[in-house]
């Protein structure tokens, strides 16, 4: 039996997220020539100024709130289309490539800054990654904008001034979608834990916290997905003068490697020059249930640098009958961690590792480095880690050595676990439409992206694509 929606609030479009996806989808639909055009950004956590107070408190989810993940954390623009999803399916590398200069515009008029740009050209790139190609690492140099955590809350704070004050989008914080609303192969809406609203049209940005409602919902409604890989491994830190013949010259590098053992693809990410070691708070709004992974932030002042460097270090699985469900695969290796901390991340010495003992604090304080993620509980992250993962981990960290000396030192830090969940690819058409009219999935949360970037590109494409529907 349908919902009875006749007498619901009703919408011209539902936004379900307001991360990178959801804030750009919202600032195309804006534009439309429909007068009176009404759009609802449902959002499953907090305004902006609450995350940052939360935040400072060290309570803070970052997952979910007005930007998102990757919006509110230190706001990489990785300005490529080699890297960061799969909207190269959906459109031509050209046009792709026209999405990314739109933008980095966007980001820029709402107060990034330019001078935080890096070109990732010139003969010292083209050297180094001779040198990483003969030992079997790709080395892959882009432009990258970075607005860095300090300034993360201005950008999005200017986001989200101008779309309320356009007088057409209204923002429902603290509210959790529930299900979309269907009729005959058509939405018609969402229900919300506090009610229900009537829309033709609803955006699904769920982004990587909403990455599991995303797929249980698809499953639900009828739609066709594909897994997506699962990201798993842990955050590395180490001296800044170590990484600095490759953070100076490209920021945040890439680097990928296919260890020896298993052929298990493995990939640097998130690299945080001078920069600290977070935890993450992940939330399920549907259960209610939190755990803790670990991450990595970055400042644009000089004035908040610190003495260390960190990046992840992640291994790619991708899964394959009988077994069907990645995110929980990932989660659950989240939450062993936390089991053994007590709802904390893990911190170990590499040699400590190497040797095949815990770290304890007496080993952590003897260490040259001194850990910025204060809260982290020593312990022994081969208990946790899968032997592929580890194995594949520590092959890649030796190999690194010959690009970056010293990260092999015994003094390195790790921290685990790190994972990034990107849901279930959703079945979509070039628009980024579903099978189902009206209803559109975008960004990390529908697997079709894996970055800031395409996570702001493919709100743009579905927010042209209702407009020329509205109009």
């Amino acid at each position: 039996m349908q919902p009875e929606v006749e007498n619901l609030e009703q919408f011209d479009i539902i936004i379900v997220g307001t991360g990178p996806a959801g804030i750009f989808a919202a600032l195309e639909l804006v534009k439309s020539q429909k007068t009176n055009i009404r759009i609802l950004m449902l959002e499953s956590g907090s305004e902006l100024s609450e995350r940052v107070k939360k935040r400072n408190l060290s309570k803070s989810d970052i997952m979910q709130g007005w930007g998102g993940a990757g919006a509110f954390s230190d706001g990489k623009l990785t300005l490529t289309a080699d890297i960061g999803g799969y909207l190269s399916n959906y459109v031509i590398l050209n046009k792709l490539e026209d999405y990314i200069s739109e933008v980095e515009e966007t980001y820029i008029h709402f107060g990034a800054s330019k001078e935080r740009l890096v070109t990732g050209e010139g003969k010292k790139v083209d050297e180094i990654r001779k040198t990483a190609l003969i030992y079997g690492i790709t080395l892959i140099p882009y432009r990258l904008l970075h607005i860095g955590t300090d300034q993360c809350f201005n950008v999005l704070l200017a986001m989200y001034e101008y779309l309320v004050s356009t007088t057409k989008v209204s923002v429902y914080f603290d509210e959790i979608a529930k299900e979309i609303l269907i009729d005959r192969s058509q939405v018609i809406g969402v229900r919300t834990n506090k009610g229900m609203y009537k829309s033709k049209f609803v955006v699904m940005a769920t982004g990587r916290s909403g990455a599991a409602w995303a797929r249980n919902e698809s499953l639900r409604i009828g739609l066709e997905l594909e897994n997506n890989p699962v990201d798993i491994g842990v955050r590395v830190e180490l001296p800044a003068e170590i990484s600095s013949q490759l953070t100076d010259l490209l920021y945040e590098f890439k680097a990928k490697y296919y260890s020896p053992t298993f052929e298990q693809e493995c990939r640097t990410f998130c690299v945080c020059p001078k920069g600290i070691v977070t935890q993450e708070i992940v939330h399920d709004p549907e259960t209610g249930e939190r755990w803790i992974t670990v991450n990595g932030h970055s400042y644009s002042n000089a004035e908040n640098e610190t003495k260390n460097t960190n990046f992840a270090l992640l291994v790619s699985s991708r899964f394959t009958e009988p077994f069907d469900d990645p995110l929980a695969y990932g989660r659950s290796i989240s939450k062993l961690a936390n089991l053994l901390t007590k709802g904390n991340v893990i911190i170990q010495r590499l040699a400590d590792l190497r040797r095949g003992r815990r770290s304890n604090s007496d080993r952590i304080q003897r260490s040259a480095i001194e850990p910025t993620l204060k809260e982290a509980i020593p312990g022994d992250l081969s208990f946790v880690l899968p032997y592929r993962h580890l194995c594949s981990i520590l092959e890649m960290i030796e190999v690194l050595d010959n690009i970056i000396p010293g990260v092999n030192s015994s003094n390195t830090l790790l921290y685990g676990v790190e994972t990034k969940y990107y849901s279930s690819k959703i079945k979509v058409s070039k628009d980024l439409e579903t099978t189902i009219s009206g209803l559109y999935a975008i960004g990390d949360g529908a697997g079709v992206t894996r970055s800031l970037v395409q996570a702001s590109i493919s709100g743009i494409i579905a927010g042209r694509a209702i407009n020329r529907n509205l109009t």
